[in-house]
């Protein structure tokens, strides 16, 4: 039996396992509840509470997975991840890193569920192989292997950024200053030439169906986007998921939630959440 005061101790690192296997703030906390739910109900001790959880919580995530694929193939226009939204410099607080960026997740949304789960809980968690072959109940030998595939795959893919995060909020902070004065120059300066865009919007609002590549048109897209008209516009520095970006609201709820990517002093990746049933968990 696991009281509600030990569960709670974990739960940080549950919504971890949960967030990075699905992309999703909403099924995460879902998963977390069932999570407890079931745990609750188990009468015998339990001589490993934290092993128990993890267990318990990844198998769940395989099994949304499976229904989750299914859904994101009839999705409209590209799909992104649900953002973690917090001020500037509070990042710390969310345990935010590299492997929670969008970027990251977005790559591995390109392994199959098995691979996720192992390279999650080996490689961002630090599991032993051991202690995965227990939580998939697979052998230490297979899991090893999809392991080493899966780290494979994510290293031919990872994004690789060398401007430190000071330089990144810099260039951010003067894109939103170009943004709001409507300095079309300015923006393409600190545009890199072959920046591309992505933009989520669920097919419920404007939103481009397809990357966007090259300065001129992610500039002119981004412009368009500030002219629409909402109630009570405001458009504020935010990190998203332990990157620099950007939130613009609309008589105080969430609107749209875009994340950047800094090399070499310019922007070159962009990536604009307009769905609003990904931007509820932020009202």
């Amino acid at each position: 039996m696991i009281d509600v005061a030990e569960f709670e101790q974990h739960r940080p690192r549950l919504f971890g396992i949960a967030y990075r296997m699905l992309g999703s703030v909403a099924d995460a906390e879902d998963l977390v509840q069932d999570t407890w739910l079931r745990c609750s109900q188990v009468s015998e001790p339990v001589t490993n509470p934290g092993g128990y959880l993890s267990r318990t919580v990844t198998n769940l995530a395989l099994n949304k997975l499976t229904s989750a694929a299914a859904r994101r193939e009839q999705y409209v226009g590209p799909w992104l991840p649900e953002p973690l939204v917090t001020l500037p410099d509070a990042a710390g607080e969310l345990e935010l890193a590299e492997s929670v960026s969008l970027a990251m997740l977005v790559v591995l949304e390109t392994l199959s569920p098995l691979e996720r789960a192992v390279f999650v809980l080996k490689e961002i968690f630090r599991f032993s192989y051991r202690e995965i072959a227990e939580t998939l109940d697979r052998t230490e030998t297979s899991v090893r292997q999809v392991g080493s595939r899966a780290t494979s795959h994510v290293q031919a893919r990872r994004p690789r950024y060398e401007a430190s995060a000071e330089v990144r909020r810099q260039v951010t902070d003067e894109f939103l200053a170009a943004c709001l004065g409507g300095d079309m120059n300015r923006m393409l300066e600190l545009l890199a030439p072959d920046v591309t865009a992505w933009n989520d919007g669920g097919g419920k609002v404007r939103a481009a169906l397809r990357p966007l590549h090259g300065a001129e048109k992610v500039a002119r897209f981004l412009t368009a986007v500030l002219a629409q008209p909402i109630e009570a516009p405001r458009l504020v520095a935010v990190d998203v998921n332990g990157r620099p970006g950007l939130m613009l609201t609309s008589a105080g709820r969430p609107d749209t939630v875009a994340c950047v990517e800094v090399e070499d002093g310019r922007i070159t990746e962009i990536r604009v959440i307009r769905n609003p049933d990904k931007l509820h968990h932020l009202a």
